[in-house]
């Protein structure tokens, strides 16, 4: 077997096993983003470093709700500067500034996605998010999070801070493949659970709220709102809906 088939065999069973450890967590997760959404709240995601990948996927995106709200600590994310940002991410005080400064709210809710759950500015997010009485739904690897050694003074680690735990199953070093006559595993893990673990909940959500009555907010395609003027309206109208709700929409 090549290693890009190994690669595949492997995420394979790790998002089959993410299937089967959080269905019950995926409906706890999913009706909390219901109540969020019924009272007329945002879902905001946040993630340091790559975990920041998961919440760029979900906002603004084609078949997702428009009460997303992606937040996108520059500093933090990686994407410039990155050896920087590992040093912002582990940070204290980062993760309290992000939930002040957005005004975010218990009416609210945040998805806080970290692999390790380990580093500090997600957790300190967490914790001031508790405090603020905003219901927290953490994505984390929990097998890799408990083999780590705490870098939080509180002893926290993200799983034992969040009303909801979804783990991505991810192995711990969260690299795929053994090569012979090579000293480490390659192919990162962690993103396709995350980003299936996300997509999840927000279509379990969309789902609750039908069922409910309620006709929930997604956006159609780009592409096919370019094609059909109804389509192109209904996003038109979301934006302008959430444009001074959302700080970077």
């Amino acid at each position: 077997m090549k290693a890009w088939e190994k690669y595949f065999e492997v995420e394979k069973q790790v998002v089959e096993k993410v299937m089967k450890v959080n269905k019950d967590a995926i409906i706890k997760a999913a009706n909390l983003l219901t109540r969020t959404t019924e009272k007329g709240g945002l879902i905001y995601g946040f993630g340091t470093g790559h975990s920041h990948l998961v919440v760029d996927d979900a906002f603004w995106r084609a078949a997702t709700p428009a009460n997303y709200v992606a937040l996108l600590e520059h500093s933090a994310t990686g994407n410039t500067e990155i050896t920087k940002s590992y040093l912002v991410e582990n940070t204290y005080g980062i993760g309290r500034i992000i939930v002040d400064y957005h005004r975010i709210t218990s009416n609210d809710c945040m998805i806080i996605i970290s692999n390790s759950g380990n580093n500090i500015a997600p957790v300190d997010a967490a914790i001031r998010a508790k405090e603020k009485g905003i219901p927290v739904i953490a994505i984390t690897a929990v097998e890799y999070s408990n083999y780590l050694t705490t870098k939080h003074r509180d002893g926290l680690k993200l799983k034992d801070v969040a009303d909801v735990v979804l783990d991505n199953c991810c192995i711990i070093g969260d690299a795929a493949v053994e090569i012979e006559g090579f000293p480490m595993k390659v192919g990162s893990v962690s993103t396709i659970p995350n980003i299936f673990l996300q997509n999840a909940i927000l279509t379990q959500m969309v789902e609750n709220l039908v069922q409910k009555g309620i006709e929930p907010d997604v956006y159609y395609n780009g592409h096919m709102a370019f094609m059909n003027e109804d389509f192109a309206c209904h996003n038109d109208k979301l934006v302008d809906k959430y444009f001074y709700r959302i700080r970077n929409l």
